[in-house]
């Protein structure tokens, strides 16, 4: 079907002028919209999510993949929760942040505006399409959706409800545009059209990623694997380290911000590092470590190098014994993906010490690596977490989804006052 992706991207750009012409109370009021019939529609959503958990279920779809497809009641009012705190935020569209009047007498400020066009390209997560939604429509963009094949069914009722909201508030249904045919080549056709689209944010598997990132001619910010490590400094608190090893990587493990990779101070050996094993092993965790892991603990796997550097997505984690920070640094460069990095520790230098060295789009001191999340961080929703540095880094809310341009006020000034008419 030769166009289709670019007849929906023609449509989407027209309606954007639409929502970026709304004032900040009329957004809000359409997202709240759009939150309330999400509500009143759970049983619909939840009988479309069935159908793409049996169908991901015969084809053989597991673990972390089938944990991130489904939906239940809870699921479904957290996500019209998250577009409620969307719609609440203070509108971004023309804010300005900052202003200096030049020596001349103009005022140069700088203002925010929407991007544009954004396209959205994710797997597994039907709640992606109604945080989406809600975010680029909050900052006066409109949004072109493509799940995955996977949550075809849970997407399609998801977008009915922010369509219906677009009908009553009387805007076109393109500012969402889902696309329903998602054949490969369809993403390929979207992530090209450079002229239409201001954006691509692809967030799923390595795979996708990389395929999106190896052939767009749109601008690209990468929501890419999360290899989140722990390092339990030898100024560790214990228990601390137990309880910040444990929700890291059970809580839910099959997310980007679950533990991948524990380090342990050699001075903790025999201390606190079988404590965290023992813990671990207790939840259901396989644990894969260097020698001297498994000497000190029993039921420990050998690690390989390739462990080390995985997204496991599961209740597996890779554990390394350190001499010294300098050297947790080293493996986490060499292993990170930029994600989130934690360090357990009582010592101010040390921690210091551990965020300069990193990197990461976050930095966690004696706090879980689940915080790295825009809900727990204070943007609402998130669109995705950047690891690309660009404009934005780490987790995408509103702001991230506005760009800043230059407006300057005078009063008759010109650059080269020869200029003037005399």
């Amino acid at each position: 079907m030769t166009g289709y992706v670019r007849q929906l991207a023609e449509a989407a750009r027209e309606a954007q002028a639409s929502i970026a012409a709304l004032e900040g109370d009329q957004r809000r009021r359409l997202i709240d919209r759009m939150a309330a019939l999400i509500d009143a529609r759970t049983d619909e959503i939840l009988t479309a999510n069935e159908e793409d958990m049996a169908r991901a279920a015969a084809n053989g779809t597991t673990g972390a993949m089938l944990d991130r497809l489904r939906l239940d009641p809870a699921r479904v009012s957290a996500i019209a929760d998250a577009l409620r705190e969307v719609a609440a935020q203070a509108d971004p569209v023309g804010e300005v942040t900052r202003s200096q009047t030049h020596p001349n007498g103009l005022v140069i400020e700088r203002q925010r505006l929407p991007l544009g066009l954004v396209a959205m390209i994710y797997e597994a997560r039907p709640n992606v399409t109604a945080d989406a939604a809600a975010l680029c429509l909050k900052a006066g963009n409109a949004v072109l959706l493509r799940g995955g094949s996977e949550a075809r069914s849970s997407n399609a009722a998801i977008a009915a409800c922010l369509h219906a909201a677009l009908r009553e508030e009387g805007l076109p249904e393109a500012a969402v545009s889902l696309i329903t045919d998602t054949a490969r080549e369809h993403v390929l056709e979207l992530i090209q059209l450079a002229e239409l689209v201001d954006l691509a944010i692809p967030r799923g598997g390595e795979g996708l990623i990389r395929f999106v990132a190896e052939n767009a001619r749109v601008p690209v910010i990468k929501h890419y694997k999360g290899v989140c490590h722990l390092y339990v400094d030898k100024a560790a608190d214990p228990d601390k380290a137990v309880q910040l090893a444990v929700d890291g990587k059970t809580s839910r493990p099959g997310v980007c911000n679950a533990l991948e990779g524990i380090l342990v101070h050699a001075a903790l050996v025999g201390t606190v590092l079988p404590r965290i094993v023992r813990a671990l092993q207790d939840r259901g965790v396989e644990v894969r470590g260097c020698a001297r892991v498994q000497a000190s603990s029993e039921g420990v796997k050998p690690a390989s190098e390739d462990d080390h550097a995985a997204e496991f997505l599961d209740l597996v984690v890779s554990m390394r014994v350190v001499d010294d920070i300098e050297e947790a640094l080293v493996h986490i460069g060499r292993h990170g993906s930029d994600h989130t990095e934690v360090i357990v520790t009582e010592d101010p230098a040390a921690a210091e010490a551990f965020v300069r060295g990193t990197r990461s789009s976050a930095v966690m001191v004696n706090a879980s690596s689940r915080f790295n999340d825009g809900g727990q961080l204070g943007l609402g929703a998130e669109i995705g977490i950047s690891t690309t540095r660009l404009h934005a880094y780490g987790p995408m809310g509103v702001e991230s989804l506005t760009i800043e341009r230059f407006v300057v006020r005078g009063d008759g000034q010109v650059r080269h006052p020869e200029s003037r008419a005399t």
